[in-house]
């Protein structure tokens, strides 16, 4: 397994350590309902390194992203961040992704750590546009200090006006002490927050300091547990659960990020099957009887057939009750509709309903 510079840290910790892409991470400290409402009501950190960049340059490396990417990535000025797909040549997702436009002709594709050889290998046998392509996963680190306090903690330690940076957006600059520190208003938890990205042998020193700045808010380390509890409450897709290389940009509820305005790979499958009409759709449940469902148990309607299959599941800490996503057939996915999930030979009552699951304060 591959390690990421705080690896030892966490063991240290105290962290329940596993296996994840490869690499040796935490999944829990105290426990997963716990970091999980430390993030939504107050602020966590998590170690996130393992996580791939790309840096591509060059005069046409705007048509090597446009080819190869799913959402217009043209509409980006220099501080602007957007989330896409990679499309493969049948129109499912070879990953998902976030751009970044560092400079003019110099954009940053952050990638799933799962995919890294996968993505490279794809880009790099398009790139018939003469881009300057860097590889930069092993030198890059990457901190996500997630929740309402994030901005508090993260302000002591820079000059940059965090409260300046919209959702989205992202500023370089001395952070911690350390120079060209990249600070993004992004994440995964749909509890406001940033992204720090960063040299990674800067890693031990930023992450000691961000915990020396978030000691008065009660700032906790979090694992890949209570990411995955609080991606699912926003209704964020993981990789590799709720989509992959079978899955369409349109069928999981990504035609927002799937624009035909330009030329991509796959553009004209996808623009058939928009035409055409989907047969399944990625939706949200809840579970009306006791139980838990989780990844590949089948979803059914109320004569016992086989109607769709779970993508992601959990007890939601924050809305006390289980919630899933799932594919199922398109007759089945409107809102309200009652299904039945198949949970150790038994069919348990479910409905599907609107995602995201937790709504916003606001």
């Amino acid at each position: 397994m591959k390690s990421t510079p705080l690896t030892d840290t966490h063991v240290t910790l105290g962290a329940r350590m596993a296996e994840f892409a490869g690499y040796h991470m935490p999944i829990s400290y105290q426990g997963i309902n716990v970091e999980h409402q430390c993030v939504r009501e107050n602020v966590g950190i998590f170690d996130v390194s393992h996580m791939g960049e790309f840096v591509l340059k060059g005069p046409r490396a705007l048509e090597l992203v446009q080819s190869v990417t799913s959402n217009d990535a043209s509409k980006l000025e220099v501080g602007d961040v957007q989330y896409s797909c990679l499309p493969n040549d049948a129109g499912g997702i070879i990953d998902d992704l976030l751009v970044y436009r560092l400079q003019e002709n110099s954009y940053m594709l952050v990638v799933n750590s799962s995919n890294i050889e996968k993505d490279w290998s794809w880009i790099q046998s398009h790139n018939k546009f003469d881009v300057e392509m860097n590889n930069i996963s092993d030198r890059a680190g990457l901190l996500a200090i997630q929740g309402p306090n994030a901005i508090e903690v993260l302000q002591k330690l820079t000059e940059t006006n965090l409260s300046a940076i919209p959702y989205y957006k992202f500023a370089r600059g001395v952070f911690g002490g350390v120079k060209n520190v990249l600070m993004s208003n992004t994440g995964y938890t749909g509890a406001g927050g940033f992204e720090i990205y960063y040299e990674n042998l800067d890693s031990g020193e930023l992450w000691n300091k961000i915990f020396e700045a978030g000691k008065e808010f009660g700032i906790m380390p979090c694992g890949l547990g209570a990411r995955d509890t609080l991606r699912l409450e926003m209704g964020f897709c993981l990789y590799g659960n709720d989509i992959d290389d079978t899955t369409s940009p349109l069928e999981a509820g990504l035609g927002w990020i799937t624009k035909f305005s330009k030329d991509f790979t796959a553009k004209s499958i996808l623009e058939e099957q928009k035409a055409k009409g989907l047969s399944r759709k990625l939706v949200g449940f809840e579970m009306i009887d006791k139980g838990i469902a989780r990844h590949g148990h089948e979803i059914m309607d109320a004569n016992g057939n086989t109607i769709g299959v779970v993508t992601s599941g959990t007890q939601s800490p924050s809305l006390q009750k289980a919630i899933g996503m799932g594919y199922i057939s398109i007759e089945n996915a409107k809102e309200g509709t009652t299904i039945f999930i198949n949970i150790r030979d038994k069919n348990l009552e479910a409905k599907v309903v609107k995602m995201p699951f937790l709504k916003s304060k606001s």
